[in-house]
């Protein structure tokens, strides 16, 4: 399409029953570029804070539980993803109890280890002195008190202590049950506490018998038997963890999915005009898709929506322009690669032309001409099959620069068959290039030695004029993309009723005139012709246009007074347009020779990469040295300089065709969408 897609305004009246399902249908579907207070007012406050608070309540609660094991979890809505059901809020508080339990069992089993890691650590320091056992609680740190417990108490004293000590069963009864001998640690500060506890609950000291040094082995055998135990018991847990894992982390994907959009609903419900019962939403659509959704909108509520749909010129403030209508564009695989070159710059604005299609061809065009040679090329063009929808999965977040790559991947084949350069070597298609060539020379009569290769870009002998007329290929490639540029400009100008600057402007009817007469003299004089007469003429008239638009202008729509800023003011800036409209084109069409100077430094580069593989294949080993120069020089090539060309291409697209015409830019078309990282 030319011209961006037609659209509508469109007022949907939803009852608060079926508002969810309806916002739901909507992101899901990304129709609706969202208007009026959807649009702006995004810091809205929710309308029903409760339901809203209880979903980011549960959406924490899911992150806590994902985060303890290890799963990931979408950052939006997934493809799959739908609004929460009663059943999943009660799947919520299930695998929260189960993680949490574990999670606390996880938590004391550790902090257990590593007090008995800390008393075992201890005890094994003080293992060898030469000391009574009776002195070792005098020790900075550790504190033993060896005797009987009740096992019934154990648990108790255990529980009492907490985390300021360490209770050590020594040794098992006959049925495996716990003895009454244990030992209890602790540190010093923790002295007093372990005290009182075991007096409270009737702990019996175990005498030491007097000059025993050292710690007893029975103690160390002791702690060494807890810790084993502790080993068990954490690596159990950790087995507990991993079928938790297994079983929970695609359900908590999914349900985390589930909240955040209904986290989203939640917030746009708040931004939405609304009474008790019944909410407003109003965005812009394509024009071709109002029926359609009009129809399945109506199937999904039982038909208990109302649907207003308006034109843009019906719409008040798009008529006095305060507000813009949004821009959608529609095109195939190839040209749609290239938006977003567009829209990096601006969106056009609606009603205008859509300069998507010159870009995909220009920008194919020059990138192939500054880029040429037959493998290379096949490289970008593999790299955009890669990145492609039925590509690697690995580079699906390239994907957009698939058709680019795949684009300027033939042209650049295209252009290294014409100048005989695979991989920057310029001997390998010699032979098919001069079997083609004397074919056709056959078929066309025409008598004498069949060329090496069609296109000579490096200085040779008989060459150099090959080579200027490149050059000046290239600048007939500006002259055209310059005045496609001047062509749109002047037809979205008249579309818009802007005639004064359509046809009196610089960029308008007047300095396209003059662009052209001047390029028709210019290639007059190099044919062997002269400057005539009529040549002062048809130079004049654009001239006198451009500098007296303003007052012709005036004069003609009857406006007063004809010297809007008096005459003085007039002339100056008369003088600097028509200045400025002469500097403008020169600079912008020479700067195109920067397209047939890329492409020399191209040819150049590989050219020096080529002979410097064929001086080391002579070499010891050369034919080793050789290859890695040809694979890291061609690497270098494809990497550096394809991405020069590629800047350099955009800045010709930007500064020399968008300057023309983008004075004013649109808005792009933007529905609503949960999942905002994925395009439509």
């Amino acid at each position: 399409m030319i011209r961006p897609r037609k659209m509508k305004r469109i007022e949907l009246t939803i009852l608060d029953r079926d508002a969810n399902q309806v916002i739901e249908f909507l992101g899901r579907r990304a129709l609706i570029h969202l208007s009026g207070d959807e649009e702006t007012n995004t810091d809205a406050p929710v309308r029903d804070t409760a339901a809203y608070e209880r979903i980011r309540d549960l959406l924490g609660t899911i992150r806590s539980a994902a985060a303890y094991l290890g799963s990931g979890l979408p950052e939006e809505p997934e493809e799959i993803s739908a609004l929460p059901v009663e059943t999943d809020d009660l799947l919520v508080e299930k695998i929260s109890a189960s993680i949490s339990s574990l999670g606390t069992k996880e938590s004391e089993g550790n902090q257990e280890k590593r007090k008995v890691e800390e008393a075992l650590n201890e005890a094994r320091a003080f293992g060898n002195l030469n000391a009574p056992f009776s002195d070792l609680d005098q020790l900075s740190y550790l504190t033993l008190r060896v005797g009987r417990l009740d096992p019934k108490r154990q648990d108790m004293l255990r529980e009492n202590l907490a985390d300021r000590a360490v209770v050590i069963p020594l040794g098992q009864n006959e049925d495996g049950s716990s003895g009454d001998r244990i030992l209890a640690a602790s540190s010093r500060k923790g002295r007093f506490a372990l005290d009182s506890e075991l007096k409270r609950l009737s702990f019996v000291p175990i005498a030491i018998p007097e000059g025993y040094t050292g710690i007893p082995a029975e103690l160390l055998s002791g702690l060494e038997d807890r810790l084993a135990g502790m080993a068990r018991l954490l690596e159990e847990i950790a087995k507990e963890k991993q079928a938790l894992r297994e079983e929970y982390a695609p359900v908590l994907r999914r349900l985390a999915g589930s909240y955040l959009m209904a986290l989203e609903v939640e917030r746009l419900k708040g931004r939405l005009r609304a009474t008790q019962s019944v909410y407003v939403l109003s965005g812009w659509i394509p024009a071709d898709m109002v029926k359609g959704l009009v129809a399945e909108l109506g199937q999904l509520t039982g038909g208990r929506v109302a649907v207003r749909s308006f034109n843009p010129e019906e719409i008040p403030e798009i008529r006095d322009g305060r507000k813009k209508v949004p821009v959608s564009l529609e095109h195939g695989a190839f040209v749609k690669g290239f938006e977003k070159v567009v829209f990096s710059y601006g969106a056009p604005l609606y009603g205008t032309i859509d300069p998507t299609p010159f870009v995909a061809i220009s920008f194919t065009l020059l990138f192939g001409i500054m880029f040429g040679d037959l493998g290379q090329g096949f490289v970008l063009f593999l790299l955009g099959l890669l990145t492609s929808k039925r590509g690697a999965k690995a580079l699906s977040g390239f994907r957009h620069f698939s058709s680019p790559l795949i684009a300027v991947g033939i042209s650049s084949m295209i252009m290294g068959l014409l100048n005989g350069a695979v991989f920057a070597n310029e001997e390998l298609l010699t032979g098919p290039t001069r079997a083609a060539a004397g074919f056709f020379m056959r078929i066309a009569g025409v008598a004498g030695e069949p060329p090496e290769r069609i296109l000579h870009l490096m200085p040779e002998k008989g060459s150099v004029a090959k080579l200027f007329y490149f050059f000046g290929f290239t600048v007939a490639v500006g002259v055209i993309l310059n005045s496609i540029g001047l062509v749109v400009n002047i037809i979205n100008l008249c579309s818009m009723k802007k005639y004064e600057r359509a046809f009196f402007s610089k960029t308008g009817a007047a300095g396209l005139f003059l662009f052209w007469y001047a390029i028709f003299i210019a290639a007059r004089l190099l044919l062997g012709g002269r400057f005539a007469w009529f040549d002062i003429t048809g130079l004049a008239v654009p001239v006198f246009c451009i500098f007296f638009g303003p007052l012709l202008w005036r004069i003609i729509t009857q406006k007063r007074p004809v010297f809007e800023e008096g005459p003085m003011v007039f002339i100056m800036e008369g003088f600097v347009e028509v200045l400025e409209t002469a500097s403008t084109y020169i600079s912008n069409t020479v700067s195109f020779l920067r397209v047939g100077a890329f492409a020399l430094s191209h040819a150049v580069l590989s050219f020096i990469v080529f002979t410097l593989a064929e001086m080391l294949r002579e070499a010891p080993g050369g034919p080793v040295f050789a290859l890695i120069v040809m694979l890291f020089g061609n690497a270098v090539i494809i990497v550096l300089e394809g991405m020069i060309v590629a800047i350099q291409v955009v800045r010709l697209q930007y500064y020399e065709f968008f300057s023309k015409f983008f004075t004013e830019t649109g808005v792009e078309f933007s529905p609503f969408r949960f999942r905002k990282g994925v395009e439509s």
